[in-house]
């Protein structure tokens, strides 16, 4: 432990700073003192605090103290600019208090909502946490920007939209690259020169305004009410389409088509169906496909792919190997006519797998271009 934490003398804890006062100090610093005062008999919470917080300082432990509010933080800053020295005896004293409390406590609580939620976090919903810190209007402790960098570009969008180009530019400062890369390559190329260039002009800024950036910035996101579902609602009446049969398919886009042409052409673009497969599949993939489907499936979907369908069967037939695509296909010359209910279950059983395959990221899918 440094010297001026263990000095066999005698140690003043005061307002001013206080001097040695020992028999063996040398001449010049006796001359130089002036009276030793006495050493308060009570020490206030605030010095045995600060006292604590310098010992272990100075045994080489990493505090967060950072994590205190900053009124507490600038009280702590203050006593300790009050104090000087203090004896070994008071020293001894305030560590065996300190000592007996912690060994006393048996069960400690957090002591703040945003605390209390972070311990409470995977174990309670992500909608009660929203509604308790709405209800409770609090304002957030940590860093904002650790909360404000988890959302998604969908999220980060709006505020790019509305916010000032300054404030823009901190947000995508603030961002990974990719995400602020992704984000500037959604706005309209006027928005996102002025952002650009007011990223020129964030070196000056001052910590504290960017602080005061990212909590706004973090309660209009935290205001946001939580989502439900986290697919679009194209993407789920799109998959609920999937495995319709091709008749109600059908009906339900041509009706969208009447109420809402842009979002039923989102929904054509999230529909995968049987007739997509060779656009959409890679021919190297059918393989991982079929190998876990039943044979007698098989045969049945590409039995009923007639007509429009019929190169889709080709598709898939080519791209096995040519000892079972000619037995599929004798199979298929010898099947009577298929039912379509019967072919449609056969037909979504493949796109059913194909679907878990993408999902398990065992195959990709090819993307449509944006203009088809």
């Amino acid at each position: 432990m440094p010297n001026d934490m263990t000095m066999g003398t005698d140690l003043v804890l005061g307002e001013g700073p206080g001097q040695i006062s020992n028999n063996t100090a040398p001449e010049s610093q006796i001359d130089l003192a002036p009276p030793l005062r006495q050493l308060p008999r009570q020490l206030s919470r605030r010095q045995k605090a600060a006292i604590i917080v310098r010992l272990l300082l100075a045994e080489g432990a990493e505090l967060a103290l950072q994590d205190l509010p900053d009124s507490l933080q600038g009280e702590l800053v203050h006593q300790m600019s009050t104090m000087r020295y203090v004896d070994r005896a008071t020293l001894k004293a305030v560590i065996d208090e300190f000592v007996f409390e912690i060994e006393e406590v048996g069960l400690s609580f957090p002591g703040g909502l945003e605390d209390t939620l972070s311990v409470l976090d995977g174990t309670i919903s992500p909608a009660t946490a929203a509604r308790v810190r709405k209800l409770s209007g609090v304002q957030i402790a940590h860093d904002p920007w650790s909360a404000v960098s988890t959302m998604t570009s969908e999220q980060l969008l709006p505020l790019l939209e509305n916010e000032s180009p300054e404030v823009s530019a901190v947000l995508l400062s603030k961002l990974k690259t990719s995400l602020a890369a992704e984000l500037l390559g959604k706005l309209p190329g006027q928005r996102a020169r002025k952002i650009a260039y007011a990223v020129s002009m964030t070196g000056t800024i001052a910590p504290d305004v960017v602080s005061r950036i990212g909590r706004s910035l973090a309660e209009q996101l935290g205001a946001q009410p939580p989502r439900a579902f986290e697919d679009d609602p194209s993407e789920r009446v799109g998959s609920i389409l999937n495995v319709s049969p091709a008749a109600t398919r059908e009906e339900v886009l041509d009706g969208l088509e009447e109420e809402d042409t842009a979002f039923a052409s989102a929904v054509r673009k999230s529909i995968f169906t049987f007739a997509n497969i060779p656009e959409r599949l890679q021919p190297g993939d059918v393989p991982k496909v079929t190998k876990d489907i039943d044979q007698a499936v098989l045969v049945t979907a590409l039995a009923a792919a007639t007509g429009d369908q019929e190169n889709v069967a080709n598709f898939i037939l080519d791209a096995m190997s040519k000892r079972l695509a000619e037995g599929i296909r004798e199979e298929m010359a010898e099947r009577s006519a298929v039912k379509p209910a019967e072919g449609d279950a056969a037909m979504n059983e493949i796109i059913a797998q194909i679907r878990t395959l993408e999902t398990g990221g065992e195959i990709t899918l090819i993307v449509p271009d944006e203009d088809e």
